[in-house]
């Protein structure tokens, strides 16, 4: 605060009693003197004070004292109130507890525990399949597609309580993904709604931070999708517990006829050795499919989701009822990072023989730039960019390679297999914007498209590339 004008105010106190100093007698010239000397003294003190930034105690004299006549008597005309000072309250006014952040998007936040953020992610994709000597289909070649296109809002509500809806748009539907309610005491989260039934660490970490354009073709192929249902999690240190009880996918729950249950399971241990983060964990998954009779089918694509040629896949087999099992593995040091998954799927077909199908992956990852792959609550999280190019650095950049396995033969059901080879380059130039590069050479066996002269045993080659913003 800048110092009081004293030269201005002095003037202003004269003014004020000027009017009686003209009334009065010389006699009278020391009292004045002595009231010009008080209000001096006064006014220093003042402009002390507003030095030291304490304006609590300033405030102008109510009113001049009128100086006497020579006989004693007061003097006919009463100077005027000096003129008032507004001086800025030192006390800082507390800061409000409503406050707006950025993560990606602006998230609202309110004292009293209630906050809002809208989300959403882009993905751009294109990609190119080779077509085997024989094989002859038009999703083959160059394709391209608005892989993903999803709006929706999340927030948290007084009390522990918690929301998130999100759609899945596309030309010509729109999809539920999330829609859920939950709710958190210390460690325990209990949700209910459409959500994810656990099915595995790369499943439930989010498609906006896997390592490859598209997830293990195991997590596909057995119909790993959001369901509707309860379900309860609890984190204590570096242990995990997860279960829930789901039915149907929220488009079809519309079906009169899908009166289909399951309960699903993950149990995960996550301790940290040294600078080392590891992950082990596994869970159990049932699906009871209901009274009346109900078909499955696992099939997959080349590992690109442009194309809708399935090279491999079962047919169509009556079930009663599913039931799966998935163990995983994982570890990040520094830059570096590695994971691995396996799961089987059985079906209890009713026709004297039950088949079991496998799926499992294994991948690597390095970043060449100072970053590396974030991990929490049983999941892969997006990378943190250290050196984004928004301050004048390069960004994330990172490669990695990953192996995988999908086998859909058991018995008498021929559906193929298929050996994946990948790589993929990600550049991440700021948070929450990425571009991936993928490389495969798929090799399969028995596949469901004959080739020449029948052959059923070749090889493809894909690429792939993505744009995507999320936040």
């Amino acid at each position: 605060m800048k110092a009081l004008p004293k030269t201005a105010i002095l003037l202003a106190g004269l003014m004020a009693i000027a009017p009686a100093q003209a009334q009065t007698s010389a006699a009278d010239n020391a009292a004045l003197r002595a009231e010009i000397a008080e209000l001096k003294a006064r006014l220093a003190a003042l402009e002390a004070k507003v030095g030291q930034g304490d304006a609590s105690s300033l405030s102008a004299p109510s009113s001049a004292v009128a100086p006497s006549s020579a006989a004693g008597t007061p003097a006919s005309t009463t100077p005027p109130a000096a003129p008032p000072m507004a001086v800025a309250a030192s006390t800082p006014v507390a800061a409000p507890s409503d406050k707006i952040g950025w993560k990606g998007a602006p998230q609202i936040s309110t004292g009293d525990g209630w906050s809002f953020k809208p989300r959403g992610r882009v993905m751009l994709d294109a990609g190119y399949v080779s077509s085997p000597a024989g094989v002859s289909d038009p999703g083959l070649g160059f394709s391209n597609e608005l892989r993903r296109a999803r709006l929706g809002v999340d927030g948290t509500m007084p009390g522990g309580f918690g929301y998130k809806l999100e759609m899945d748009f596309s030309a010509d539907s729109v999809v539920v993904i999330d829609a859920f309610l939950d709710y958190q005491d210390g460690p325990l989260v209990v949700t209910v709604g459409q959500h994810n039934p656990f099915q595995g660490l790369e499943e439930l970490s989010s498609s906006n931070d896997t390592s490859f354009i598209e997830r293990a073709a195991f997590t596909d192929a057995f119909d790993f999708i959001r369901r509707v249902g309860i379900s309860a999690q609890y984190n204590d240190g570096p242990w995990l517990v997860q279960g829930g009880v789901f039915t149907a996918n929220a488009e079809d729950l519309l079906d009169d006829a899908n009166n289909a249950v399951g309960g699903d399971a993950r149990l995960v241990y996550a301790p940290k050795l040294g600078a080392t983060q590891l992950h082990f964990g596994g869970s159990l998954h049932y699906r009871d499919l209901g009274e009346t009779e109900q078909r499955v089918i696992y099939r997959q694509r080349p590992l690109l989701h442009t194309t809708d040629v399935r090279f491999i896949g079962t047919p169509s087999l009556t079930a009663k009822d599913t039931f799966g099992y998935g163990l995983e593995a994982a570890a990040i040091s520094g830059r570096f990072h590695a994971a691995a998954e396996t799961f089987s799927q059985q079906v209890d077909s009713e026709t004297g023989f039950d088949p079991t199908f496998f799926g499992a992956s294994l991948e690597a990852g390095y970043f060449f730039t100072d970053d590396s792959r974030v991990y929490r609550g049983g999941m892969f999280r997006g990378v943190k960019v250290s050196d984004p190019v928004s301050d004048g650095g390069i960004g994330a950049i990172q490669a990695n390679i990953r192996y995988d396995r999908l086998d859909l033969i058991d018995g008498p059901i021929i559906g193929g297999t298929q050996d994946g080879y990948e790589a993929s380059l990600i550049w991440t130039p700021v948070d929450y914007v990425r571009f991936l590069m993928t490389y495969g050479h798929l090799v399969y066996r028995d596949a469901i498209l004959p080739g020449t002269n029948g052959n059923r045993d070749y090889a493809v080659d894909e690429i792939g590339a993505r744009a995507q913003i999320a936040f």
